[in-house]
C-alpha cells in the first residue's frame, strides 16, 4: 500500500496545494495512505484535520531578518525550534513511513523534506510563485523532482536540479459556470459590464480604499456597472459599508452592487466578471486564467521575496493583467484605468483570452506524471 507524507503550510497557499496532490494520488490510488506534517499553530493544523487527513504537529518558525526588540524574542525561539527539528522529522517517518514525502512550501516543509532525502526516502516539492521561496529554494537540490507552476521560477533555482511544469491545481468549481448562468444566480442585468474586487479573506486596506472611491465614481459619473467587493477582515475593521453610507452608496435594494466580508461562492462571482481587481497570490492567479478573466494586481509589498509582484508580472507580461505597485495605487489611477478598459472592451477582452492562454489544463495529469517514477515500486 502506497504511504505518503506530504509537509508545507503557514498560510492556504501552501495547504491546499498539498491537499490537491493528495487527491490526484487518490484519484489513481484509491488505497493510498496520506498524513500531513505542520506546525501546530498555523493554518494547516486546522485545514488538515478537516480534511480528514492525520496531521503530525512540528514547530519550525521563520527567523526575522529585521532586528528589533520583538523579532530578537521570535529568533530565540526559531532557534530552539530549528534544534529539535531534525528527531521531530525522524520520529514522524518512522512513525508514518512514507513511501513518498511531498513539500508544498512554508519553513514547516523544510526539515521534513530534507530528513526523508537523507533517509533515502523518495523526495519532491511544489513551488506556487513565480519566485520560489527560500524553502523550496533549498530543497530543490535535494528532491527527487521539483514541480514548478510557472517556468518563471526556474530561473531562481540551481540549473542542475531536475523539474517539470505542472500548473497549480485549482479549486473544484471553477470554469463549471457560464458568465450567463454566474449572472442569472447573482441577479445582474446579462448585459452590463460587471468587476469584481478583493483583497482575500483578510482583505486589503489599499484596495479596499481605492475600490470605495471606484464605486463612487459610477454613481458620481452615471456609469452603469455591476461591482461585486470582498472586504475582509480590514474592511471590517474600518467600516467599509458604513464608508459607503458616507458617501450616498446604499446597499439595500441597490441591484448593480454586492458588497460582502467573505466571498463564499466564489466560482461565481468570477464567472460573472468581465474584470477582476485582485492580489496576486498564486492560487487567485490560476483561478483568474482558468476562468479566462482580465484584472488589474495589486501586489501586496509584505509578503515574503516579493512573490506577488513576480507572480503579477508573468500575466501582464503576457497581456493578461495589468499589474499596479501598492506604493503607485491610487484612487485617481483605479479610476482612470477602470474607465480606459470599460471605453476599450476589445483591450479588456485581450486580457481575458490571454488569461486563458496561460491556464495549464492538465495540471492533475502532469502532477502526477511526474510522481508516478518515484511511486512505481511502491504500488
Amino acid at each position: 500500500m502506497l504511504r505518503v507524507l506530504l509537509a508545507g503550510g503557514g498560510t492556504a497557499g501552501h495547504v491546499n496545494p498539498a491537499l490537491a496532490i493528495a487527491e490526484i494520488i487518490r484519484s489513481h490510488h484509491p488505497d493510498a495512505e496520506f498524513a500531513f506534517a505542520g506546525n501546530p499553530e498555523k493554518l494547516e493544523a486546522k485545514l488538515v484535520p478537516q480534511a480528514g487527513y492525520k496531521f503530525y504537529p512540528i514547530m519550525v518558525e521563520g527567523f526575522q531578518r529585521r532586528i528589533t526588540g520583538e523579532n530578537i524574542k521570535r529568533n530565540i525561539h526559531a532557534a530552539a525550534c530549528l534544534i529539535k527539528t531534525g528527531s521531530r522529522s525522524r520520529e514522524i517517518i518512522n512513525d508514518f513511513k512514507p513511501d513518498l514525502v511531498i513539500g508544498t512550501g512554508g519553513y514547516v516543509a523544510g526539515p521534513v523534506v530534507r530528513q526523508a532525502a537523507k533517509m533515502g526516502i523518495k523526495t519532491a516539492i511544489h513551488e506556487q510563485n513565480a519566485y520560489p521561496g527560500v524553502t523550496n529554494k533549498l530543497l530543490s537540490k535535494y528532491v527527487d523532482v521539483s514541480m514548478l507552476t510557472v517556468e518563471e521560477a526556474k530561473k531562481y533555482l540551481d540549473p542542475k536540479i531536475k523539474y517539470t511544469v505542472t500548473g497549480l491545481p485549482v479549486r473544484s468549481g471553477f470554469s463549471k459556470i457560464t458568465k450567463a448562468e454566474a449572472r442569472r444566480e447573482l441577479g445582474f442585468d446579462d448585459d452590463t459590464v460587471c468587476i469584481l474586487s478583493t483583497g482575500g479573506s483578510l482583505g486589503a486596506g489599499a484596495i479596499n480604499s481605492t475600490v470605495l472611491d471606484l464605486i463612487a465614481w459610477y454613481k458620481e459619473s452615471g456609469m452603469k456597472v455591476n461591482h461585486i467587493h470582498s472586504y475582509g477582515g480590514n474592511g471590517r475593521e474600518t467600516g467599509f459599508e458604513k464608508c459607503l453610507a458616507e458617501k450616498g452608496i446604499e446597499l439595500e435594494g441597490n441591484k448593480h452592487l454586492v458588497v460582502k466580508e467573505y466571498i463564499s461562492n466564489m466560482p461565481t462571482c468570477m464567472a460573472a466578471a468581465d474584470l477582476v481587481i485582485s492580489r496576486c497570490g498564486a492560487n487567485a492567479l490560476t483561478e483568474l486564467e482558468a476562468m479566462g478573466r482580465g484584472s488589474i494586481l495589486v501586489p501586496s509589498p509584505i509578503v515574503a521575496g516579493n512573490h506577488q509582484y513576480h507572480n503579477g508580472m508573468v500575466l501582464q507580461n503576457a497581456g493578461a493583467a495589468i499589474v499596479i505597485e501598492q506604493k503607485d495605487l491610487t484612487s485617481q489611477w483605479l479610476i482612470d484605468t477602470v474607465k480606459g478598459l470599460l471605453e476599450d472592451r476589445e483591450r479588456l477582452a485581450s486580457l481575458s483570452e490571454n488569461a486563458a492562454k496561460l491556464y495549464i489544463s492538465d495540471t492533475n495529469d502532469r502532477i502526477y506524471n511526474a510522481l508516478s517514477p518515484l511511486i512505481k515500486d511502491k504500488v
